[in-house]
């Protein structure tokens, strides 16, 4: 049996590229079928947020929607970063042994599978790549440059915000626009408007960060409420995810068929060399589905797994791998956050996660690394976590610190770039299976020298704008101590060589621009003259 026969197009996964994929081929006139191994989220029963408890809710874990992973080489803690080690004024045992192996953390790889992919759990930045990001090999001798540069994005970014309606002042920021902003900005909360402030003094320059959160009605969706918990799911549907903005766009087309629950297990080739179908376990039956065109978006761990998973006698390695390269150049977040309570400082908990950035906040490594506003994102929005995670004492002088200090907390988060090691990638785990026997993806990450040394230098610089704030430090942490990672990056790299050139014909992915509106008769074409899609 065949399942969804009579479409023109399939896409693995609904996240961030799946939704978007889905979206422009149904504008485009095909039929698409789209293939999501979780479930479907249903914002009014899944993010009670307006319930008692919320702030001991994270994004919630229905059934299916979390991979099976295993984790490798993390490397292990170095004496010399002592001063990077993680800790927390109300006790959290967050400090490991020198020499240790670095584990993963209780969120280690944060992700979602469901119908629009982690996106349902992101806390909605929406700014776009430095022109200088896609040739930074070539500015600074590390990493590698892209085939592509800013110029050959910007359409696309500009469609993408005006698609999701992205929120912000439009003040320069070294990403020219052809555009402004879909949405005007939202105003900066309490502890956005005392970082601003601070940097301003100490020679940080803080801006409006792009949000995909509405800051007005769009699209029969409401302008977002700012109650701050973004991370932990948006009820009522403002917030960018593509569940409620690209994939309801598409389906308003009529030419969008969901499957979720459904599991692709291997990609299967013709004798052309072309995918032929996709095998597929939809809720415990064994199907396949027919690929005339395939776009595969499964995110950095699934999609390297579901290439090696798809190895032959005719592709030993795993598909699109003559090169070597699926899984590896693996880049985790390297992150910091800096936290404490700021005397006189009130409604701190209040507003929109991450609404303010800064670019450049250090001298000595300009481009390396931004700082943001990060109380809500880091869940300081609620009672509990100032008693359990900022204030020492218990009793009636616990009592009377959380009355006083309740409002003041203020924290500053890094995220800095990260150049790959060797070490890093993503491999099929020969000891342990998922529910279907086949081999889970095996993460692993080491921070190199390097990238040791950039984290000492966001943590010098969001510690210097707290510190600034008059702020008193009472908890810290970051990637020295343990594995965790919200953006995963680099596992499935697009490289410069044609195809024709190629030692065989999956060597590299071939790239379909998408500028302006191609019928779908010549959009058929076009991939049909490709060697590989």
């Amino acid at each position: 049996m065949t399942l969804g026969a009579g479409h023109d197009a399939v896409v693995i996964g609904s996240g961030a590229g799946g939704g978007a994929a889905a979206w422009q081929l149904c504008q485009m006139g095909l039929k698409v079928l789209l293939l999501e191994a979780g479930p479907a989220f249903d914002p009014s029963k899944d993010y009670p947020l307006s319930n008692a408890g919320w702030e001991r809710r994270g994004f919630p874990k229905l059934p299916g929607s979390q991979a099976v992973l295993t984790y490798g080489d993390l490397g292990t803690l170095d004496a010399g970063f002592e001063d990077l080690a993680s800790w927390s004024r109300g006790g959290f045992p967050w400090r490991q042994p020198v020499g240790a192996s670095r584990p993963p953390s209780d969120v280690a790889y944060a992700h979602v599978m469901g119908l629009g992919g982690s996106t349902l759990h992101f806390v909605g930045e929406a700014h776009r790549l430095h022109p200088d990001a896609f040739r930074r090999r070539s500015l600074t001798g590390q990493g590698l440059d892209w085939p592509i540069g800013y110029e050959d994005l910007e359409p696309f970014y500009t469609r993408a915000e005006n698609v999701i309606g992205v929120a912000s002042d439009g003040v320069p920021d070294g990403r020219p626009r052809s555009t402004p902003y879909a949405m005007p900005a939202h105003p900066l909360g309490p502890g956005a408007l005392a970082v601003t402030a601070a940097g301003a003094r100490i020679g940080q320059l803080w801006q409006v960060n792009p949000r995909a959160a509405l800051s007005l009605p769009f699209d029969d969706r409401p302008a977002c409420n700012y109650c701050g918990q973004c991370s932990r799911g948006c009820p009522i549907g403002d917030k960018g995810s593509t569940d409620v903005t690209f994939l309801r766009q598409a389906a308003r087309t009529g030419r969008l068929t969901v499957v979720t629950g459904a599991t692709v297990t291997r990609l299967v080739t013709g004798p052309n060399g072309r995918i032929a179908r996709a095998d597929v376990v939809v809720r415990g039956r064994a199907d396949t589905v027919e690929t005339p065109i395939v776009f595969l978006c499964a995110g950095a761990v699934q999609t390297p797994r579901l290439l090696l998973l798809s190895a032959s006698v005719e592709h030993p390695d795993g598909l699109a791998n003559s090169s070597g390269q699926v899984g590896r150049n693996f880049m985790e977040t390297l992150a910091w956050r800096s936290s404490g309570l700021v005397p006189g400082l009130t409604g701190s908990h209040r507003g929109l996660p991450a609404d303010a950035i800064c670019w450049d906040p250090d001298a000595d490594d300009p481009g390396g690394f931004r700082l943001n506003h990060t109380t809500l994102e880091a869940g300081l929005n609620g009672p509990i976590a100032y008693a359990n995670r900022l204030l020492s004492g218990h009793g009636a002088a616990l009592k009377e610190a959380l009355r006083n200090g309740f409002g003041s907390a203020l924290a500053v988060g890094a995220i800095g770039e990260l150049v790959p090691d060797d070490r890093s990638r993503i491999m099929l785990d020969a000891q342990m299976h998922d529910a279907l026997g086949l081999p889970v993806a095996r993460i692993s990450s080491v921070l190199t020298q390097a990238a040791l040394d950039r984290l000492r230098r966001m943590a010098r610089a969001a510690r210097a704008v707290l510190s600034e704030a008059g702020a008193e430090l009472a908890e810290e942490d970051g990637s020295r101590d343990a594995f965790t990672a919200t953006h995963v990056f680099g596992t499935a790299r697009m490289g410069p060589i044609p195809p024709s050139r190629s030692r065989t014909r999956w060597a590299e992915p071939t790239i379909i621009p998408t500028f302006g509106s191609p019928t779908p008769a010549s959009f058929q074409a076009r991939v049909a003259e490709s060697p590989h899609h």
